[in-house]
């Protein structure tokens, strides 16, 4: 009984430690209560009754044992617990082990340590094992050994929470017998009293804790204090030989097994996907090696063929059947000459049909990147030459060829179908070699062809000596339609104080003709400032002008923004009025075919079919079919002729566009201009039209007399003098001025007077110059040029920029290069001469005063404000200001070498003209005879019934010589004018009969039906007495001698 009291202590000192530990841990989570420690102890109990039964079998072995109960109370500090404590002892230790054995784990950190299985059952406990020591990464809890109950126990320092462990085996077997009440049988020796010291960690401190039981009175002893001291000392553990089967967790070994199962197959499942993976791209790369990828082919610029950047001696050929179808003459649009068959411009190449070989070789002078050919038809209007099929070689020497293969055999490309449509054959990789061969193999009719080589120069980190480098940042693109109207409105937004959009018409689709005026003071004619026009898109396909007009656009924009002083004073002095597409519709065909792929004709035409550089009135004839009558400038103006009748009516010969340019040429008063054609490199200038010789006659002011045996001169001097008269029929008045502006054109471009390797499609024709007589080119009939000059002030003549009408946009920037200082050379000839005001002596201006020039048989009018602007080269001339109701003034001007025109402004004062017509307009606007009357003045009567003249009333008187010349010329003169009248009214006029009266004041007279001339018959001399017939009598009576005279020529003829 007494070892049970102690017993009972020993567990209320426990009880009241634990309590005290749980109000110093707050009330943790992992602490019990009394109660839940019981019923977990009695429902474990209730579960397991094996493991009970087993537990006391092992402990009677171990009571055998004198020295366990001992030392195990001596070692262990909750040997004795409350039945309560016994089940969550037993719950901390397995919890503490499994957080230990899953702690070394560090390689999956992300995992969490499964819980113990509720459904297996607790092991056997380990009678000798010593507990263990808690985690490292924990705060360690100090352990206090147990004191012996006392009668008045003094407040105790607060005590770290007691580490978990399982029940030892003394504990468990005094539950049993307590439950089993077998206490009374066994009988243990009570616990020496030992009076060892409490044991303190040196990592925790000790803290005196509130009592939480009731204090009691401590009893009085004679012990000695000082073993109650806290000393710290230090305990060794009995060595404990643990069994073999207790070192496995069987819980841990088959979460181990399951992971090392999940991870297996994991593995094997991404070998799996690998595997195959990689046979999905074996089996891709097998069809990728099988079908080969359609990749775009890659686009490179022409190499020049076209445009003759590649030089003839580039060009080589197998043979040739005719001296002119040699390589040379393979070139892509290359036009051929009328008789091809007997000179040396061909349309193509051919080559001999004896040969057994045909070959056409381009060196390029470097090794390339070749990408493809265009290949095109004989030009001939009667042949129908063309290469159908053909192979393509490569090679860097000329020794050793390669033919282009596809893997199977030799490429075959297929070619033409006619003869001017190109053709476009890209390779499908682009092949570098220095040297590229097209090798006919069929083709139809005889072996002819014209042909581009698209190619690449290879990657370089240098500049050529020979390459161009942009200076100016501009647009360099080709624009259609939409995108021209873009870049207008742009530069207009950078420049909107100086420019201004405006249309001049419209085409027959309806497209607008757009301009752009650029000037100091956009939208308003300024007195004294000149007008000036460059124009483009006279045919559609012909688009380099186009783009150079749209470059000047920008370029004269930006210089003016940087206060360029040339441009600012362009800009200022001039209004410029340029205007990029005069047909529209023909453009937008030729862009949508592109660069290189439109024959030469494809949207040369409008959508009406017209070509509008042709398409004006021809005034040529009339001016000439004057001056050979001598009616110029009496009769007839050498200056603003005027238009046929119904010429601008919609039911015309005339084309939409041409109606709108001549509206727009009427409205604005042009000094000077030039139209941008394409085709050929060279200026030209008018007169366009031949002019038609005189046949021989005796008489006649244009008659030519051949040479006969009576003449001094040789044949050499006179065909000297036919071609100079031949020249001079297709000169104009300002022949020099015209050759001087051409001039100036053509030697401040770049390349235009390099002639040395001729025109674009024969041989030089304009003798080294750059610039030639149109007519004397290629003729032709109612040219643009030619209007202008004879209707308008304007002089203005044609540049043709290039051989390639349509060049690639990679030229683009070269050809800017060569042609901006020729674009603002050419804009400031027109300050080159006089210029002035004419105004009546109060200082109004006089519109549609003449000025004429002494020397020169063409005259320009005043504008709207009596401003005018004459071109003239240096040197003195007399001009002379005429007006209507005004009389003439002449002064002498001088033309230096200045900059600017030279002033020569006319004051006129009023002349008595008024009063002249206001006279003539009584009198019916007839004539006042100013002849003289002979003194008798008889009386001339009609008798009707006899339906003759009879004289009555003084003596028949017969007329004078004088009379009677005088009476011949009148008549002379009254036949021309019927003659005119009747021409005038398409054979349809009748002359009136008329019957002359006169009498004497009482005689009665019959009415006047008599038509007399106009009023400047009385201009011609009435005074000469001669009865001859004159030359110019002659003249007049010539039958052929009429306004309308159609005159027929050919070219050929000259």
């Amino acid at each position: 009984m007494r070892m049970r009291g102690d017993l009972l202590a020993l567990l209320a000192s426990l009880l009241a430690l634990c309590w005290i530990a749980a109000g110093a841990g707050g009330g943790g989570t992992e602490e019990q209560t009394d109660e839940e420690t019981a019923k977990q102890a009695l429902i474990q109990h209730d579960d397991q009754p094996a493991a009970g039964v087993q537990r006391r079998r092992d402990s009677r072995s171990l009571m055998d044992d004198p020295t366990f109960g001992v030392d195990a109370i001596k070692h262990d500090p909750r040997a004795k617990r409350s039945p309560q404590e016994e089940p969550a002892g037993e719950e901390k230790p397995k919890k503490e082990k499994e957080a230990k054995v899953k702690k070394p784990k560090a390689s999956k950190p992300t995992k969490k340590p499964k819980a113990p299985k509720p459904t297996k059952k607790p092991k056997a406990p380990k009678p000798t094992k010593k507990p263990k020591a808690p985690k490292p990464t924990k705060k360690p809890k100090a352990t206090k050994k147990p004191k012996a109950p006392k009668s008045s126990p003094k407040p105790k320092p607060k005590e770290d929470k007691p580490t978990s462990r399982q029940p030892t085996t003394e504990e468990e077997e005094d539950t049993l017998l307590r439950e089993l009440g077998w206490d009374d049988l066994f009988h243990t020796a009570p616990p020496e009293k030992t009076n060892e010291k409490q044991r303190i960690y040196p990592d925790h401190d000790e803290v005196t804790e509130p009592d939480l039981l009731p204090k009691r009175k401590e009893e009085t002893t004679t012990e000695d204090p000082s073993i109650y001291l806290p000393i710290p000392e230090e305990t060794v553990a009995p060595s404990v030989v643990v069994p073999w089967y207790e070192e496995y967790d069987y819980v841990d070994l088959a979460t181990k097994k399951l992971e090392e199962e999940t991870e297996k197959a994991r593995k094997e499942k991404e070998e799996r996907a690998e595997k195959q993976r990689k046979k999905w791209e074996e089996e891709e790369e097998e069809r990728r090696k099988q079908t080969p990828v359609y990749v775009e082919p890659k686009k490179c610029p022409p190499l020049g063929l076209e445009s003759h950047r590649v030089e003839d001696d580039q060009l080589l050929a197998s043979s040739m059947s005719h001296y002119g179808f040699s390589a040379q003459r393979g070139r892509l649009n290359m036009q051929s000459s009328s008789d091809e068959e007997e000179t040396a411009y061909g349309g193509a190449w051919c080559a001999d049909q004896d040969e057994k070989q045909h070959w056409f070789q381009l060196d390029a002078r470097k090794e390339l990147e070749f990408t493809g050919v265009i290949t095109q038809g004989r030009n001939s209007d009667i042949h129908e030459d063309f290469v159908s099929s053909f192979f393509v070689a490569f090679s860097n020497d000329t020794r050793e060829w390669t033919l282009l293969h596809d893997g199977y055999a030799e490429w075959l490309f297929y070619g033409n179908v006619d003869k001017d449509t190109p053709v476009l054959t890209q390779f499908a990789w682009p092949v570098v070699a220095r040297y590229i061969r097209i090798l006919p193999q069929s083709w139809n009719s005889s072996l002819c062809m014209r042909l581009e080589v698209m190619g690449c120069p290879l990657p370089k980190s240098y500049v050529s000596e020979n390459e161009v480098v942009r200076t100016d940042d501009l647009d360099f693109r080709h624009h259609n339609y939409k995108d021209m109207r873009q870049m207008m409105k742009v530069v207009n937004e950078e420049c909107p104080n100086v420019t201004r959009i405006y249309n001049i018409g419209k085409s027959s689709q309806g497209l607008k003709m757009y301009a752009m005026e650029i000037s100091d003071n956009p939208g308003e004619h300024e007195t004294g400032e000149p007008e000036f026009r460059y124009t483009a898109g006279l045919h559609g396909n012909e688009v380099l002008g186009r783009e150079l007009i749209l470059l000047l656009m920008q370029f004269l924009c930006k210089e003016y923004n940087d206060d360029n002083p040339r441009v600012r004073r362009l800009v200022e002095g001039v209004r410029l009025h340029l205007v990029p597409s005069l047909n529209p519709d023909a453009y937008e065909l030729a862009y949508e075919m592109g660069s290189e792929m439109g024959n030469w004709v494809l949207g040369h035409w409008t959508e009406e079919g017209y070509d509008i550089f042709q398409n004006f009135p021809d005034l040529n004839s009339v001016l000439w079919g004057a001056e050979d009558r001598g009616w110029v400038p009496r009769l007839v103006p050498n200056h603003h002729i005027p238009l046929p009748e119904n010429f601008l009516s919609s039911n015309g010969s005339a084309a939409v566009e041409t109606r709108a340019i001549i509206t727009w040429m009427e409205r604005t008063p042009f000094v000077l201009g030039a139209n941008f054609q394409g085709g050929e490199k060279v200026v030209t200038y008018p007169f366009d039209m031949q002019r038609p010789p005189r046949g021989f006659g005796q008489g006649g002011r244009g008659g030519r007399h051949p040479p006969s045996m009576g003449h001094e001169m040789n044949e050499e001097t006179w065909a000297r003098i036919q071609r100079q008269n031949e020249g001079a029929l297709r000169e104009t008045a300002d022949e020099t001025m015209f050759r001087w502006l051409a001039s100036t054109y053509a030697h401040s471009h770049l390349t235009m007077t390099e002639t040395q390797r001729g025109s674009c499609h024969a041989d030089d024709f304009s003798g080294g110059q750059g610039f030639i007589n149109h007519a004397s080119w290629k003729p032709v009939v109612g040219s643009m040029n030619d209007f202008s000059y004879l209707h308008t002030n304007c002089f203005e003549i044609s540049i043709f920029l290039g051989c390639d009408k349509f060049p690639h946009e990679s030229e683009l920037p070269q050809e800017w290069e060569n042609n901006r200082e020729s674009l603002l050379a050419f804009i400031e000839q027109v300050h080159r001469g006089i210029k002035g005001v004419v105004r009546d002596v109060l200082g109004n201006p006089l519109a549609n005063a003449t000025i004429s020039v002494e020397g020169i048989r063409h005259d320009v009018k005043t504008a709207a404000m009596g401003d005018y602007w004459r071109l003239l080269n240096p040197g003195e001339y007399r001009v002379t200001a005429r007006a209507d109701g005004f009389t003439q003034q002449t002064r002498l001007c001088m033309v230096g070498y200045e900059k600017s025109a030279t002033p020569c402004s006319f004051a006129l004062a009023k002349s008595n003209w008024d009063r002249i017509k206001q006279i003539m307009a009584t009198n019916g606007n007839r004539p006042i005879r100013l002849i003289p009357k002979p003194a008798p003045k008889p009386t001339v009567s009609v008798d009707a019934s006899e339906g003759h003249n009879r004289v009555t009333g003084a003596e028949e008187v017969a007329p004078t010589p004088s009379q009677s010349e005088r009476l011949r010329r009148l008549r002379i003169m009254r036949l021309r004018r019927l003659r005119q009248q009747r021409v005038r009214g398409g054979g349809r006029y009748t002359a009136p009969i008329t019957t002359t009266t006169t009498t004497l004041p009482p005689t009665t007279t019959e009415p006047v039906t008599e038509t007399t001339t106009s009023w400047y018959d009385s201009w011609f001399e009435l005074d000469s007495i001669s009865t001859t017939v004159t030359p110019i009598e002659t003249e007049l009576f010539e039958p052929e001698a009429t306004v309308d005279d159609t005159f027929e020529y050919s070219i050929d003829e000259y």
